[in-house]
């Protein structure tokens, strides 16, 4: 079927619509163990986004797997699909402009590795939220961690599934550390400081 297909290329390039909102295009990829404050730290850093006056779209791990990955379970090659086309959305939105924050566990290097490749050097932000799996079983907010250790869940990400640490993460954040405020800052520094995030033109006084 693909060699039927033949990418249709838009009069307005990505770069132009992310000049557009006075931005760079790129994609926040927020990695870590269930309870390392993925979903906490990313609304931060949206919300701070917004503030600035810049566009960006959150896609959240449970969000999308109550809609567009309903149908995909937990097993290793599911989560190599959901990987697969949270990155396909990431892309499109990206496309758009926008500076998409995806918050996933996406445990393996491999997946978070064949989303990157489909971006151009340097637009991806890998992301690890390093909070030590006894603070996630502390913290657990959604119970899953009792559920997972009662036999209630299974391929549950530190408990009987792995979670492969970034070696290299665009930015490393110590989640046992520092506040999810802390950290959240931290990520919109590094985007100010790369220049991802340009200053908005001053409107002239009449």
């Amino acid at each position: 079927m693909r060699e039927n297909l033949t990418y249709h290329a838009a009069e307005i390039s990505k770069a132009q619509r992310a000049a557009q909102k006075g931005q760079q295009a790129c994609v926040l990829w927020f990695t870590g163990l269930s309870g390392a404050g993925k979903s906490t730290i990313s609304n931060m850093v949206e919300a701070e986004l917004f503030r600035q006056g810049h566009h960006s779209y959150l896609l959240d791990g449970d969000n999308v797997r109550l809609g567009l990955n309903a149908d995909l379970s937990f097993s290793d090659s599911d989560r190599k699909e959901n990987i697969r086309r949270v990155g396909e959305v990431a892309k499109l939105m990206s496309d758009a402009g926008l500076i998409v924050l995806s918050a996933f566990i996406s445990p393996f290097a491999s997946e978070r590795q064949m989303v990157r490749d489909r971006f151009e050097q340097g637009e991806f932000i890998e992301i690890h939220i390093d909070t030590p799996l006894s603070e996630c079983e502390k913290r657990d907010p959604k119970g899953l961690y009792r559920k997972a250790r009662a036999g209630l869940i299974k391929n549950f990400t530190g408990i009987d599934s792995s979670y492969e640490p970034p070696v290299n993460p665009e930015v490393y954040l110590d989640g046992s550390q520092f506040t999810a405020e802390q950290c959240a800052q931290k990520v919109v520094e590094y985007l100010t400081i790369n220049g991802w995030l340009k200053p908005k033109p001053l409107r002239a006084v009449k």
